[in-house]
């Protein structure tokens, strides 16, 4: 048995019918851009996340580029100002940071869930100050009300970055809905993912909107007038009719995938591995990935590629160790650093079946 660490022809095959309908609609359409199929989707994803405004873009990096961006144009941020971010996470939330000239503010992660540690940020915060990033981690909420109150007490902006964790909710809440604005990914192997590269950011802020609207056209809102420098950044037809069938089964799919985390958080049973705290509020986390602890993470990933069961490290480096940020080279993030040398992915989707888990469960507990 040969267990993918994610079956993306299986996932998508199982929509095949409908996808492929709308994808000949669109295709038969004559129009690519900015079209009806955008603007469905992004009516769809706004009334499914609660947010005033959706907003199609071309990837997760661009839609965390375009909030910042936004906050810029409309003389929120300045230039130089600080972005709290998480020291765990995957390096698109600091790119889209630095790449608008802020500067990133690293705070370590809890050690049980890997999310930012939100007892932490307060510490971190300077009068240059102007943004916390929020990432809701590997599929599970990164927000509580102390977040919310340091976001009041002193002027923040709370920016989630909401790549892995579309569908979560907090208090009954939708991540994307939590803070000011929300970047999505809509990366194939994503939750909701496309067909290729997909993003958008969801907000209730009306001024914001319209100027990251714009942004993303080149920065204008009228054909050939160009209110601000802006960017090529579209999320075209085929993606948005595709992700748009999706929406439609993500909650019955994420529901899945919390299957597939119960059985293997009851079932897997080896005293050298550590797994994921099962959350009270079991909407809090939809399980983009299952990522577990362990010292053994080199003989465990050989042992379990012998046994036909691929798994990834979610991540093996953390962005203040990149070459790019040799800047933050010399920083220690302790429990980051700690992770980032015992974590490891194993296999998890809608799509699995009782037994391929049940070979996973089985596989590990003989480690």
């Amino acid at each position: 048995m040969e267990i993918k660490f994610l079956d993306l022809q299986k996932v998508n095959l199982s929509h095949q019918e409908e996808i492929e309908n709308r994808l000949l609609t669109t295709f038969r359409s004559g129009w690519y851009l900015l079209g009806n199929e955008n603007k469905t989707f992004e009516a769809n994803l706004s009334s499914y996340i609660g947010a005033k405004h959706a907003i199609g873009v071309a990837n997760g990096l661009d839609a965390l580029r375009l909030i910042i961006r936004g906050y810029l144009e409309l003389g929120i941020f300045q230039k130089g100002d600080q972005i709290i971010v998480p020291a765990n996470t995957y390096i698109a939330s600091v790119l889209a940071i630095s790449d608008n000239g802020l500067q990133p503010v690293f705070v370590e992660p809890n050690a049980d869930t890997h999310n930012l540690d939100i007892d932490k940020i307060e510490a971190a915060i300077t009068p240059t100050t102007k943004a916390i990033m929020t990432v809701h981690l590997y599929g599970q909420v990164s927000y509580n009300e102390k977040l919310k109150s340091l976001a009041e007490k002193y002027n923040l902006k709370i920016i989630e970055d909401n790549a892995q964790a579309i569908g979560a909710t907090y208090n009954g809440i939708k991540t994307g809905n939590l803070g000011d604005a929300s970047g999505f990914s809509f990366y194939p192997g994503k939750n909701l993912g496309a067909l290729g590269d997909g993003g958008a950011v969801t907000t209730n802020d009306d001024a914001l909107a319209k100027v990251i609207r714009a942004l993303a056209n080149y920065g204008s809102s009228e054909k050939y007038v160009n209110d601000f420098q802006g960017l090529n950044s579209r999320l075209d037809e085929l993606q948005a009719a595709t992700l748009d069938v999706k929406l439609n089964y993500l909650d019955q799919e994420n529901k899945k995938r919390k299957a597939v985390a119960k059985r293997y958080i009851s079932e897997i049973k080896n005293d050298k591995i550590q797994l994921p705290l099962f959350p009270i509020d079991e909407n809090s986390h939809v399980w983009h990935v299952f990522v577990i602890n362990t010292k053994n993470r080199k003989d465990l990933q050989e042992y379990l590629t012998r046994h036909n069961i691929q798994t990834i490290i979610h991540y093996p480096t953390p962005p203040h160790l990149q070459k790019c940020y040799q800047e933050f080279n010399h920083l220690s993030f302790p429990i980051t650093e700690n992770l980032c040398k015992e974590v490891l992915s194993i296999p998890i989707s809608q799509v699995m079946t009782e037994e391929e888990i049940s070979f996973v469960i089985q596989t590990i507990n003989n480690f």
